[in-house]
């Protein structure tokens, strides 16, 4: 089976954002869709290892700013390349604003938001998949969506090529030495899995 036919799935990119008793925080992901327009539901897949979905699981809201292809790398980096249990992403990212919700969108580099309200979660493994309605939503730029190959094509930085053995993260370029990948490997970068890395030659 060849994995890379699943980069062949469109994908947008987006900035889930949510708030426990003291602190906003915010991830990146790309799994999130309409499912329904009566009732207007979407769903979203997001890693258990964010603290981002377990504010969500605590809260049962949450906010999703779509990401234009005006977004530069420094967003996926602050929201996407370090972990909010250590860091306070929106320490030095101040375009955003509350909705009614209480809870932060991205004001820059988001075409609209979204705010959810939770109806059902279902365990898939790394990740839980979010069933929600939405509650508020604003268009905010007529910028087109930022879609993962856009993203791969034109914002992330090409990687070089190291002079070391062992395997490349396509999503981050973080580098793993060492002769063989261990299958239940996860990017402490990104959070991506073995499958989405390869072999350096």
């Amino acid at each position: 089976m060849n994995n890379k036919a699943m980069y062949k799935i469109v994908y947008g990119l987006y900035v889930l954002t949510a708030k426990d008793e003291t602190k906003d925080n915010g991830c990146i992901i790309n799994t999130a869709g309409q499912v329904t327009t009566s009732p207007n539901r979407i769903t979203l897949a997001v890693n258990k290892q964010n603290l981002t979905h377990d504010m969500m699981m605590k809260s049962g809201t949450f906010n999703l700013s779509t990401l234009s292809e005006e977004a530069p790398f420094s967003v996926f980096q602050n929201f996407g390349m370090q972990s909010g249990k250590t860091a306070d992403k929106f320490a030095d990212f101040k375009d955003v604003y509350r909705s009614e919700n209480g809870l932060l969108y991205l004001t820059k580099y988001a075409n609209c938001f979204l705010s959810g309200k939770i109806v059902s979660a279902t365990d898939i493994g790394t990740h839980t998949q979010f069933l929600a309605d939405v509650t508020d939503a604003e268009v905010l730029s007529e910028s087109e969506s930022m879609s993962y190959a856009f993203y791969q094509k034109n914002v992330k930085p090409s990687t070089p090529r190291p002079a070391v053995k062992g395997w490349r993260c396509r999503v981050c370029g973080y580098v793993y030495e060492g002769e063989e990948l261990p299958p239940d490997f996860i990017c402490p970068i990104c959070k991506h899995g073995a499958s989405d890395f390869e072999r350096i030659v």
